[in-house]
């Protein structure tokens, strides 16, 4: 979905700025990431988007009537969120339902007494967490690029909000056994040895792709949190990939459910030291990095 004022295809939204001052910041789609824990939108969030939605076109259709008590109030109190985490500045917040630009903000000249940031925001961003108030308050007073990073993640996730529909999760068909290795049997074998039996989760390979072509990465393996469930990519189901470096992938996405995803400087840690640290107890883990260097010409080739 085309978002904003365009982006490449390969790249994800981008956040639009009204400030001569201000360069648009393209957000890259973070697909080759080594795993990912995805955002599930609930049907009430979406309804409440629908219902603010609906709001503002009433008032459109009105002749410019007054938004409604609940805009107003949902206006107010993202504008008081955000203004918490800025030093200085007052934060003037419109929600809008713009299916093009989520973000737009004017800045005023520096120098000039008491900043005053005017934004534009789609209203997914209504009840958004603090983490997400946070960057949008560095995104506004500093354009701060790690900030417009964690607010592109929260816009691809809602993206069925601005459509105006929940996204459905499609039926899961699990998979163990593949051509070359069997998930179940290396699953079981790690989560006995390493974890006690203690990870409840389904494994499954992943969908086959189409013609063979050379990638420029892929995501070996992802853990959902909702769905409890571990997804490999079909590529490490050849004849010459190792047993051992397969088992790496499948203990890698298994301590996931290990460690809870923590919030640092307003990002989203998805591998901690203390993750890290634990990835290293896997018997073959140097020799399982060793192997991915040497190989990953031949990885993304499928």
């Amino acid at each position: 979905m085309r978002l904003t004022d365009l982006a490449d295809a390969d790249t994800g939204p981008v956040l639009a700025s009204l400030a001569p001052d201000v360069t648009p910041c393209i957000v890259p789609m973070r697909s080759a990431a080594p795993c990912s824990s995805p955002v599930t939108v609930t049907a009430d969030a979406v309804a409440q988007v629908t219902r603010r939605t609906e709001a503002l076109r009433k008032a459109r259709k009105g002749g410019g009537a007054s938004p409604s008590e609940e805009l107003v109030t949902a206006e107010a109190s993202l504008a008081r969120r955000i203004r918490a985490h800025l030093e200085r500045g007052k934060v003037r917040v419109t929600l809008t339902d713009n299916r093009y630009t989520m973000i737009s903000v004017r800045r005023p000249p520096r120098g000039h007494g008491p900043r005053t940031y005017d934004v534009r925001l789609h209203c997914m961003f209504a009840d958004a967490d603090p983490v997400i108030t946070r960057a949008l308050a560095r995104y506004i007073a500093d354009n701060d690029r790690d900030a417009s990073r964690v607010l592109g993640d929260f816009i691809d996730a809602n993206q069925d909000v601005v459509r105006g529909r929940a996204r459905r999760a499609p039926t899961q068909v699990i998979l163990t056994a593949g051509d070359h290795h069997d998930l179940r049997e290396i699953f079981d074998e790690l989560n006995a040895r390493y974890f006690g039996g203690t990870i409840d989760a389904a494994i499954t390979w992943g969908a086959r792709p189409g013609k063979p072509r050379r990638r420029h990465s892929i995501k070996m393996g992802s853990y959902s949190v909702e769905e409890r469930l571990i997804r490999l990519h079909r590529s490490l189901d050849r004849a010459f990939v190792p047993r051992f470096f397969v088992a790496w992938i499948v203990f890698h996405e298994m301590l996931h459910q290990v460690h809870d995803i923590k919030v640092k400087n307003g990002r989203r840690e998805f591998h901690s030291r203390a993750f890290l640290a634990d990835e290293a107890r896997f018997e073959h883990y140097l020799e399982a990095r060793a192997w991915e260097r040497a190989n990953l010409d031949a990885l993304l080739t499928y």
